[in-house]
């Protein structure tokens, strides 16, 4: 075990393994993205840029660990502002109605070495859907600030249809506009000690994600 100045223990007996303790997602050192087929030809990739999550690693104990996480639907970005408003918009994702879509994981299962296999809950509107994630243990370190941070790399793909986003415009060709296919893609940085009053949400272990998001 190692300690910083701040007397904060964290265990590194394995290298391929988280450590033990709870962190707080940073989202400057954080994206959350996606990737989508567009007009057949073309990927069209974005990212939400405004969330919050927590972290309960256990280490040697992967099955004891948990992750919540909160997304702010309107903060989608694609670097056009036409198509933002379209995705965000009443037709897909509607955050003028429902502003946030969380995920809370139900069980984490150690795939060998740094590889692990999230499953939990997402819930995009008001409908929620099992997801399951693949993940990667990117390592731990001590920042410049002495706060100790841990990296995860994540994806899956889900079917938008499945969640109601199913709004689509037909193509000359016989296709659609946008793939029903979305490839989500995780790049996780968090930081122990947890942010100061953060607290575990109170229904993460239940089915039903507070529409409020994390308090």
């Amino acid at each position: 075990m190692l300690r910083n100045r701040k007397n904060i223990t964290v265990r590194t007996a394995d290298p391929y393994k988280p450590p033990t303790g709870v962190y707080t997602v940073d989202p400057a050192r954080s994206t959350i993205g996606f990737s989508v087929r567009h007009a057949v030809i073309t990927n069209v990739r974005g990212k939400f840029t405004a969330f919050e999550g927590l972290l309960k690693l256990d280490g040697p104990r992967s099955a004891r660990s948990a992750a919540y996480l909160s997304v702010q639907t309107g903060s989608l970005d694609t670097g056009m502002r036409d198509r933002d408003a379209q995705l965000t918009g009443p037709d897909l994702l509607d955050s003028a109605t429902f502003p946030l879509m969380a995920f809370r994981s139900a069980a984490i299962v150690d795939s060998g070495e740094d590889q692990f296999r999230m499953s939990g809950y997402l819930q995009i509107k008001d409908v929620e859907l099992p997801l399951h994630i693949d993940l990667e243990f990117g390592g731990a370190t001590w920042d410049a600030n002495g706060q100790h941070r841990v990296g995860f790399q994540g994806t899956t793909t889900l079917r938008r249809s499945d969640w109601g986003l199913d709004w689509n415009a037909p193509l000359e060709t016989g296709s659609v506009l946008i793939s029903d296919k979305v490839k989500l893609i995780l790049d996780i940085s968090a930081v122990q000690p947890a942010r100061t009053g953060a607290v575990w949400p109170a229904d993460a272990g239940r089915r039903t994600i507070p529409k409020g998001g994390m308090r």
